[in-house]
């Protein structure tokens, strides 16, 4: 075995997160921008050293974890992986810098929570065994259960005990279908459950229980309505965590287990599957429209950019049977593009809303506008952040979208009529936001008072507004790295198992 880079890359941070809230308040800042610039330059290896062009699982580790149980310590990383464990290591230096003058209340344990789910976000998108995958998965809600619980809103403990009963028993689900596959296979590595023989019947039921766990997460519609109330009572680094990362576990779920153990049943419910999403890209973009609460604006525009990634995975199907194998790739690749770009964008819409909170302490569109004459350098990144969520070309935000309605236009002009609505109730809902907070005269004595962003705030945004930029001009980027990989995985659905 080579040097166990995915390891350290995820067990960094955790030993770190620990750390930082063992030695206290006083050094634990210093110690978290330490620790989050070490992860984020231990992952760089992963993408220079990542071997595009093949499909094979990359600096893989094994060892015997719960052996009589057939449970492996088993890492390895493909194209659809390798660019969200990047997005979180990127994420968690943003959030540090986020929090470093502005969480004043147990800053040692607000940062090592942070810390701690950074690498177990980083193992979710690293586990080539199924229960440790679901071991990881699971974990990530301890810390985001104590972050909104503890330095959350008015309404914290409803918001954090509804995110995690809404996520913990989804999962519930996915645990019974890995045991049942293990008893069917006698092995919980994750190659071995693709390869799984599996009836139509089987695989309809095992479908159901990946679509309770990873439809919650996302969130799809209708088990959505943990995530707007978990957003507005969370700290803004906590819903910036929470739209940017995992939320696409939800995604990666549908990606490395529903399609190629399941392909079959991925097949039968392509319809439904559709369906929702599209309600999710159409209702739910009405629903932000009609929004007074900036963070609640947001979380509504998450769900509905987040329903372009099931739309794009789901639509492969279809063109399956239409035999359209490069529309297939395309809607895949789609998602994934959509996925990182999302995580950028919506980390960068939230902490924007967080930089006016800490001055005014209000999210209501209400409370401001004319931002722009008092924090003229702020509002252009807004602005900037702005667009970019409602697709312009040129940003990230145009990409992943307009891949999902051309493999849509592929399938079915309605389909992609409906899709491409996104494009104008995000623009309508993100400029109705912009215009009413940022634009025109002073709205009030608070308003006017305010100040431009200081250096930290400047680097956070600038930092986002960089890879947000540099995604949308140069998105084989990530596109290039994925190929290989997502290929791969469309002659695996493209095969039936029975």
């Amino acid at each position: 075995m080579s040097f166990p880079i995915l390891s350290l890359t995820i067990w960094l941070p955790i030993l770190a997160g620990f750390l930082i809230i063992a030695v206290g308040d006083r050094p634990a800042r210093k110690l978290a921008g330490i620790a989050a610039i070490l992860t984020f330059l231990v992952s760089l290896p992963l993408y220079f050293g990542f071997d595009s062009s093949t499909a094979t699982m990359q600096f893989q580790e094994s060892l015997a974890w719960l052996p009589s149980f057939g449970i492996n310590y088993a890492l390895g990383i493909d194209g659809i992986s390798m660019p969200l464990i990047i997005l979180t290591t990127i994420i968690n230096v943003i959030v540090v810098i986020s929090a470093w003058e502005v969480i004043k209340d147990r800053p040692s344990v607000y940062l090592g929570a942070f810390s701690i789910m950074t690498g177990l976000m980083i193992g979710v998108f690293s586990a080539m065994d199924a229960m440790l995958f679901y071991v990881f998965f699971e974990a990530t809600l301890i810390p985001m259960f104590l972050i909104i619980g503890i330095w959350g809103g008015p309404r914290r403990v409803y918001a954090t005990v509804k995110f995690f009963l809404y996520t913990f028993l989804g999962s519930v689900f996915m645990l019974i279908a890995l045991i049942y596959m293990y008893n069917q296979g006698g092995s919980f590595a994750i190659s071995d459950l693709h390869a799984l023989a599996l009836s139509k019947d089987q695989q309809f039921w095992i479908f159901l229980a990946f679509l309770a766990a990873f439809a919650v997460k996302i969130p799809m519609w209708p088990v959505h309505t943990w995530l707007p109330d978990a957003h507005v009572e969370a700290p803004t680094a906590g819903s910036a965590v929470l739209a940017a990362i995992m939320l696409k576990m939800g995604g990666y779920g549908f990606l490395r287990f529903s399609l190629p153990v399941t392909p079959d049943a991925s097949s039968q419910m392509d319809t439904f599957m559709i369906a929702i999403s599209l309600v999710a890209v159409v209702y739910i973009g009405f629903v932000a429209l009609a929004q007074r609460d900036m963070k609640k604006l947001i979380a509504y525009s998450s769900i509905s950019h987040m329903g372009f990634v099931t739309l794009g995975i789901f639509i492969a199907f279809r063109l399956i049977a239409k035999d359209d194998m490069s529309g297939v790739a395309l809607g895949i690749e789609g998602a994934i593009m959509q996925m990182v770009s999302h995580g950028f964008i919506s980390a960068a819409m939230f902490l924007c809303v967080g930089v006016m909170y800490d001055r005014i302490h209000s999210r209501e569109i209400a409370d401001y506008g004319g931002v722009i004459n008092t924090m003229p350098i702020f509002a252009a990144f807004m602005v900037f952040f702005a667009m970019a969520n409602a697709g312009l070309p040129g940003t990230s935000g145009f990409v992943g979208e307009f891949m999902v309605i051309l493999a849509s236009f592929k399938t079915n002009f309605w389909i992609a009529f409906l899709a491409a609505l996104t494009l104008i109730l995000g623009a309508a809902y993100t400029l109705w936001m912009v215009k009413r907070v940022i634009m025109g005269p002073i709205g009030n004595d608070k308003v006017a008072a305010l100040t431009d962003i200081n250096s930290r705030e400047f680097w956070m945004l600038a930092i986002l507004a960089i890879f947000v930029l540099l995604i949308g001009v140069w998105p084989n980027l990530i596109g290039g790295v994925m190929h290989a990989s997502v290929e791969n995985l469309v002659q695996q659905i493209s095969t039936s198992k029975y």
